[in-house]
């Protein structure tokens, strides 16, 4: 039988639905951009890889990351994965710039993995 959602859990699946659009529209300033990519490759990386090729945490490789949306990875990215290793975001960046680094996992920039 499937758990219920809490109204907080509701809510934050509703933003991240509706923020694609917003944060097409407003995409982080170049400057926050590089130190969401360096947040990325160094906090991240630290379980990820430095590649973000896997290590304690899974790969987060365009390859890996097939099939999954920049909404579920946002999702990953703000709350984390309990029971596990992966901490939530939220705290730290806002959930535009969490679907900013999910659609840089996504469609990395050529020459990346």
């Amino acid at each position: 039988m499937p758990t219920a959602l809490t109204l907080p859990t509701r809510l934050l699946c509703i933003l991240l639905a509706l923020l694609p659009c917003l944060s097409q529209a407003n995409p982080p300033s170049p400057e926050r951009q590089r130190i969401l990519t360096h947040l990325l490759r160094q906090e991240c990386g630290s379980c990820h890889g430095l590649k973000l090729d896997g290590g304690l945490g899974p790969a987060l490789t365009h390859s890996a990351l097939t099939g999954r949306t920049i909404e579920q990875l946002a999702h990953v990215i703000l709350q984390g994965r309990p029971g596990t290793a992966m901490p939530g975001w939220q705290a730290f960046i806002q959930p535009a710039e969490a679907l900013w680094l999910a659609d840089l996992l996504l469609n990395p920039p050529s020459g990346q993995p």
